[in-house]
């Protein structure tokens, strides 16, 4: 046989339950520390791991990368589109290296496979556009990051 409750009517329709809740809704609301932040005069801090926009390392103008095809070859998004030339010393150096910023997933892969660290990801995270960007060697060379 099972045992019958009394069923009164703060039990019947949750009031207790509801103010309860509303009490818990009304802490947070009032007395809890807020989580918003005023974007454009305030920065949010990022860790050091952060992966922002591409960037391409540099020695005294010219670009370290050898377009050595690893980083369009490992790029899971295939983002990364290079056109290899050869300097008069028999170097190779791309002619073209663009990043379509809208295939991109910002997963580092093309950064680690760089075996001359050319291809670098920067902490800066402002990049919406209006149309379709896709960065090219020039863009790409100006030096953003500081990592």
């Amino acid at each position: 046989m099972l045992a019958q409750r009394k069923t009164g009517f703060l039990n019947k329709f949750y009031v207790i339950e509801i103010v309860r809740g509303l009490a818990i809704t009304m802490r947070n609301m009032l007395f809890a520390k807020r989580a918003t932040i005023q974007f454009p005069e305030e920065r949010r801090d990022y860790s050091e791991k952060f992966r922002g926009q591409h960037y391409i390392k540099s020695v005294n103008g010219v670009e370290n990368c050898t377009a050595c095809m690893l980083c369009p070859t490992v790029c899971p998004a295939e983002c990364i589109h290079i056109v290899a030339g050869e300097r008069e010393d028999k170097e190779k150096y791309p002619i073209k290296f663009e990043i379509d910023s809208l295939r991109c997933c910002f997963c580092g892969m093309c950064e680690e496979a760089c075996p001359k660290d050319a291809i670098k990801l920067s902490n800066i995270y402002e990049m919406s556009q209006q149309n379709r960007t896709v960065y090219e060697k020039e863009f790409l060379l100006e030096q953003r990051g500081n990592k």
